[in-house]
């Protein structure tokens, strides 16, 4: 993988030629993808790793790097423009692909100097692609996307899952060959390129299934939806250079899961997904659907709605949520009680601090599946035990300079596999830490008090936290010892996080309540203040 690495930095490097002519932080990968696409299909082509989906003549790699000065970049502007709508200039026929047109839809470089392209082009043509296939050239593509969501200037970390995290999760789900796995809010489609990642090296990459179960895998196996068409454009080159073609849509579909492309979504055998934060601000990520029972602005209860009505009886799902899914009252509460009413929530992941771009943001992984632990068909009272591990109290708070990693999810994992599961694991010095009282540790021995992994009736739930998950029973240390507290920047942030996430809380009352044009006026006074700290 080192060699990759050093690709991934040469490709990064690239970078400082689009900033020369001009071209915003948040393009960079954009710009850079359209171009490096063209370089990946022919290396696969002349590997003879692609057979579909191939880019038609006079759009190829080779149509570009014998040229040079203003011909060149006018050339490259029509190949664009070809992918794109399937037509040349003269209204001729190029292709007709739907999925190399939506890998290109509208798009359009914003180059101007002809010498900065070539420039890119020798760079990409000196690149040892041999070495790089033998790591795959879709591992590469993925490096350069968790490349670009690690500078924070970039704008794409809320795109972005730690690959650890991913990782883990599909461990702990288990994806099989024959299954339909789900992702409504696909980003880059880290989720879903992990599951088939999976399910080829359980599978010889696939050589021991059928030709028709092989099928299955490339083009029905997997679905996503993402709103943001330059995301999804992101989506489709990573599963194509994995060798997922999806339907002719591709495997990720234009539109807002939250709205009629949710509706029209297949159930599913296994949902994997990372909502986006926040709450509806109207627009195209509007919540629009009306098969959901419980009505609400917070984009993540929708979500949550969504992926386990959407589960196939016996469905397995696990999803990254923040901490206010799991407190908030009113239509939360329902939302949480109709989950675990009608899926077995069995897993609740309290995740450490700092590991999303959105520092401050405390989330939690939630593990469920459509219908009981001994009959997937049952629809009622099918949580009995809720199973929480705390990866958050007493740990690092992960960065750049603490990088969290795939050991730190070691411990989680272990419990999580074993069977029958048994309370008590006290990794990462939990036996040290400080038990307070609370509703947690009443009728618990001491040692218990202090496991990072702890089992919850349903019962107890019910009647002693009103059905919030907010479960907790570890004291964190940096509350009270100022040596070890994180960054003033990151404390900053949570603070920030928090009044967000509680201003949009009380915008969502407010509208319930009938005062919609009150709230109108408070944030129209909150733009005002917010625009004047730019």
């Amino acid at each position: 993988m080192s060699n990759n690495n050093d690709i991934v930095q040469k490709l990064w490097n690239l970078c400082d030629v689009l900033r020369d002519d001009g071209i915003n932080y948040s393009d960079y990968v954009g710009e850079l993808v359209m171009l490096l696409f063209i370089k990946m299909v022919h290396e696969n082509t002349e590997a003879e790793t692609l057979d579909k989906h191939t880019l038609p003549e006079g759009c190829r790699w080779t149509d570009l790097n014998g040229k040079s000065g203003v011909a060149l970049l006018n050339d490259y502007k029509k190949i664009l423009f070809a992918l794109s709508t399937g037509k040349d200039a003269e209204d001729n026929r190029v292709h007709a692909d739907p999925l190399i047109s939506a890998i290109y839809a509208d798009a359009q470089t914003r180059l101007r100097e002809p010498r900065h392209l070539e420039q890119m082009i020798r760079t990409l043509d000196q690149i040892d692609w041999f070495s790089a296939q033998k790591d795959g050239l879709g591992d590469l593509y993925e490096g350069l996307l968790e490349k670009n969501a690690g500078e924070t200037k970039s704008g794409a970390g809320q795109y972005f899952t730690p690959r650890a995290l991913i990782n883990s999760m599909v461990r702990c789900i288990k994806p099989q060959p024959g299954e339909v796995i789900q992702d409504p809010a696909a980003g880059t489609a880290g989720f879903l390129i992990a599951a088939d990642q999976y399910i080829k090296e359980q599978t010889d990459d696939l050589y021991d299934l059928s030709a028709k179960d092989k099928a299955f895998q490339k083009n029905k196996a997997y679905v996503g939806v993402e709103l943001v068409p330059s995301t999804r454009r992101l989506a489709l080159m990573n599963c194509l250079l994995h060798g997922m073609e999806g339907d002719e849509e591709g495997v990720v579909h234009q539109g807002n899961a939250l709205g009629m492309a949710g509706t029209s979504l297949p159930r599913a055998d296994i949902i994997l997904a990372n909502p986006p934060f926040g709450t509806s601000k109207g627009g195209e990520a509007s919540i629009t659907r009306d098969d959901l029972t419980y009505s609400t602005s917070n984009k993540q209860l929708a979500f949550l709605q969504h992926i386990y009505r959407n589960l196939k009886p016996g469905g397995r799902a696990a999803v990254v949520l923040p901490d206010n899914v799991l407190f908030e009252a009113g239509v939360g509460t329902n939302v949480r009680r109709d989950l675990m009413n009608k899926c077995n929530l069995h897993t609740i992941l309290r995740l450490p601090t700092g590991i999303f771009y959105a520092q401050g943001v405390k989330t939690n992984v939630l593990f469920f599946t459509k219908g009981s632990a001994t009959d997937k068909l049952q629809s009622e009272n099918c949580t009995e035990n809720v199973w929480v591990y705390d990866l958050r109290t007493n740990m690092p708070s992960f960065g750049k300079r603490t990088p969290f990693t795939e050991k730190h999810l070691q411990p989680f994992e272990a419990v999580y596999e074993k069977s029958p599961r048994e309370e008590g694991e006290w990794s990462f010095n939990a036996a040290e830490i400080e038990a307070p009282d609370s509703e947690e540790n009443k009728d618990v021995t001491d040692k218990l008090a202090t496991s990072r992994w702890r089992k919850f009736t349903r019962d107890w739930i019910r009647d002693t936290k009103g059905d919030s998950l907010d479960i907790s029973w570890l004291k964190d240390d940096s509350s009270v010892d100022a040596a070890n507290l994180p960054e003033p920047g990151v404390l900053a942030a949570e603070a920030m996080s928090e009044l967000v996430q509680a201003i949009g809380e009380l915008d969502a009352l407010m509208r319930e309540l009938g005062a919609g044009d009150e709230a109108d006026a408070q944030k129209v006074l909150l733009d005002e203040l917010l625009g004047e700290g730019k």
